[in-house]
């Protein structure tokens, strides 16, 4: 057995002894799916691609009926969430707290802008693909470094790295643009996809519409890969390394490799998101993955659920709409635009502190709790029910 082949058993026993707060919530499902009514296939697979085409089917509605600046929105949503997505997979599944996503985004963003810069740029997909694998190659020596480290002592490393990354972009000027950064030139969008909306809604194709297809796209893909993964002997061990280092090594498990692996997956999605980001912003520049990057993609998996990911969607949408509707809210109660826009951050903390207050585990988490609670009082009372009509 090789150091990445684990007993699903060992795995699957030590999570369930020792399940975390944050995360219990997020690993609710695996353990009560097949206990409770569902209309989804029971298998995995299956499952997935029901919810993978039922998701493309409400994206295309939506993005349909949505303005332009909506369909700018859903675009720079898709990108946040990606990055979320590996961040909560991380994060959530295997303990890993990293403050250098925003570093791993720039690797992705940065080789799209080059290989979009050429004169004959490679199909698009290539191009992202590309992205991922480059930031992938960074996110395995990061990964590698920090292996042996935990905690504040992991968060500190990949701080360095949040840090440290796109300060090359400045060093190598003549390559990266320095501090204005490259232009990215927008893709074209294929005829196949004008004649897709041509058919489905009668309108036309505007290229904001593209990049945001586009980003949905790589979106519902990243996601539909990071859920079969964490419901796999992957995502068990993940959770055995997380929650029971000792008993995990005792099974056999070498956590370090381990630890690399959830590193390279978060990395991916990070690159993956970094292109996507690239196109729709249509620049890449070092102002744009600074450290507060980072910490607003920990804070969206915080407020939405450690190690969910719909948490991770829902905690992303929070970043990107929350914002805006504040300040125009700010607006119509009589604020000037500066005072507006700098009621935004405020209430966003007051929502990260309310939700760290009341909902410990994520608002998905919290939910996720409260069910099992419930269902687990109603089986208690039911028993004990039982049992006296026995007794009587």
């Amino acid at each position: 057995m090789s150091d990445l082949q684990s007993p699903a058993s060992a795995a699957g026993k030590a999570t369930d002894e020792a399940p975390t707060e944050s995360t219990a919530g997020a690993n609710a499902p695996s353990a009560t799916a097949k206990a409770g009514r569902s209309f989804l296939p029971q298998s995995t697979l299956p499952r997935h691609l029901l919810v993978l085409a039922l998701s493309a089917v409400f994206a295309v509605v939506l993005l349909e009926v949505s303005s332009p600046y909506q369909n700018s929105q859903i675009a720079t949503l898709s990108y946040y969430a990606i990055a979320a997505g590996g961040l909560t997979v991380l994060t959530g599944m295997n303990g890993q707290i990293s403050l250098g996503h925003g570093a791993l985004m720039a690797a992705g963003a940065y080789t799209t802008a080059l290989f979009l810069d050429a004169d004959e740029p490679l199909p698009l997909p290539l191009i992202l693909l590309a992205s991922v694998v480059v930031a992938t190659a960074v996110g395995a020596l990061v990964g590698v470094a920090a292996a042996r480290l935990h905690g504040p002592y992991l968060a500190g490393a990949t701080l360095a790295l949040a840090v440290g990354l796109p300060g090359l972009a400045i060093y190598f000027h003549d390559i990266f643009g320095g501090e204005q950064g490259m232009r990215v030139r927008a893709p074209q969008a294929p005829d196949a996809f004008e004649s897709f909306i041509e058919t489905v809604s009668g309108n036309a194709a505007s290229s904001t519409k593209w990049l945001a297809y586009v980003g949905v796209i790589c979106l519902l893909i990243t996601y539909f890969f990071l859920a079969n993964l964490v419901r796999s002997r992957i995502g068990r061990t993940w959770r055995a390394v997380r929650d029971q280092e000792v008993a995990a090594e005792l099974a056999g498990i070498n956590l370090g490799a381990w630890r690399v692996l959830a590193f390279v997956v978060s990395a991916a999605a990070a690159g993956l998101a970094g292109g996507v980001l690239a196109i729709v912003v249509r620049l890449a520049a070092p102002s744009g993955f600074t450290l507060v990057l980072s910490l607003a993609l920990l804070t969206a998996i915080v407020i939405g659920g450690l190690g969910s990911l719909l948490g991770a969607l829902l905690g992303s949408a929070l970043l990107v709409f929350l914002p805006p509707f504040v300040t125009n809210l700010g607006a119509d109660f009589g604020l000037n635009g500066t005072e507006a826009a700098q009621l935004a951050p405020f209430v966003y903390g007051v929502v990260l502190i309310v939700a760290m207050i009341f909902a410990p585990a994520g608002f998905v988490g919290t939910i996720r709790l409260r069910r099992m609670t419930a269902k687990a009082k109603r089986a208690s009372a039911a028993q004990a029910k039982a049992a006296g009509s026995n007794g009587g």
